[in-house]
């Protein structure tokens, strides 16, 4: 699918067709050797490493921010670029706040029912990581760490009340991002009516919608999407659900979605099957990030949710999202294993 979106874009800037798989075809190596590895690795090496893991997670999520070591890509200094390749911190820092949630969860479930004593240590935790990656910005990232760590402390039985007064907070916090960052303002108009600048803010969603819309049954047929020539703007990445439906139309998105809730429904087998809270926190915020990041890219692509610039996991182009959602499911893989023996 890569390949298919990518191929006329390619061809275009580059005189190779083949760009995009080449560059994605070597992090799917990388990506699969690391899986296979990591499922090897005993899950109690990340409880112990835990601290060292989440300090490295934010050594590099500053390093990133300075002039001259952090690349801008797409208006975010949020990249480690050598040439065309390019790798994020922030991909990787949802990996160890999420081991680090789940140690602390862990450790300290008798405290979660006390706000102060159990709940903000770890929110202090995941906020100074969220304001690291605005920095960059990234909120598309930020939203989905936030998000998943706070399903974790659903999971892990936190008052309800907790909720609904961060849920106040939270919709404070989104104005007061959105007034901080006008151009976040442009993205929420241009979803609630994109038609108002269709060649501006309301672009993207337009020509994702013209994608999806003439998809039917089965799709225009691999390799004759027409919003991949030049109309949907790099559709390889944040928008390939896009082209898969107008591809394959409602055939090829029952089979995605019906993928990505296999792996929901054995990751929560999983994590059910955990003697130990450690790995079944570990387990839930392993597909809590990976489910969380393909809803949110799904609605954006159907224009549910405004633009956030996440990646469709397993499927979209990207080095980073890739390997960080294979070393995710090498973790559960050695989780599974574990409890099967």
């Amino acid at each position: 699918m890569i390949y298919s979106a990518s191929s006329i874009w390619a061809e275009y800037k580059f005189h190779d067709s083949f760009k995009y798989v080449k560059q994605q075809s070597l992090f799917i190596v990388i990506g699969i050797i690391l899986m296979i590895t990591i499922s090897k690795i005993d899950y109690s090496w990340y409880y112990k490493k835990t601290n060292i893991i989440l300090a490295v997670c934010l050594f590099l999520l500053v390093l990133v921010l300075i002039p001259g070591i952090g690349s801008v890509r797409n208006g975010s200094r949020s990249w480690f670029g050598i040439g065309s390749f390019g790798i994020q911190p922030s991909e990787f820092a949802k990996l160890g706040l999420i081991i680090f949630t789940a140690k602390y969860l862990s450790n300290n479930n008798k405290f979660l029912k006390d706000i102060r004593k159990g709940v903000i240590p770890i929110l202090i935790v995941l906020f100074t990581v969220f304001g690291l990656i605005m920095l960059q910005p990234d909120f598309g990232t930020g939203m989905i760490i936030v998000v998943s760590i706070l399903a974790m402390l659903f999971i892990a039985g936190v008052n309800m009340k907790f909720f609904m007064g961060l849920g106040i907070l939270g919709i404070g916090g989104i104005i007061g991002l959105i007034a901080i960052a006008p151009y976040r303002m442009d993205r929420i108009t241009s979803f609630l009516d994109p038609w108002k600048d269709p060649l501006g803010t309301g672009f993207q969603i337009i020509q994702s919608l013209y994608a999806i819309g003439p998809g039917g049954l089965l799709g225009q047929g691999f390799l004759n999407s027409r919003q991949k020539q030049f109309y949907l703007p790099e559709p390889q990445t944040d928008f390939i659900f896009s082209i898969i439906s107008e591809e394959f139309g409602f055939l090829g998105v029952v089979i995605v979605s019906a993928l990505f809730i296999t792996i929901l429904y054995r990751s929560i087998r999983i994590a059910l099957n955990c003697k130990e809270s450690f790995p079944k926190y570990l387990a839930f915020g392993m597909i809590f990030q990976i489910l969380i990041q393909a809803v949110m890219n799904l609605m954006v692509v159907i224009g549910l949710i405004p633009v956030t610039g996440v990646t469709l996991p397993f499927l979209s182009y990207g080095g980073s999202s890739l390997l960080i959602t294979l070393i995710s499911i090498g973790i559960l893989l050695n989780i599974s294993r574990n409890q099967i023996n």
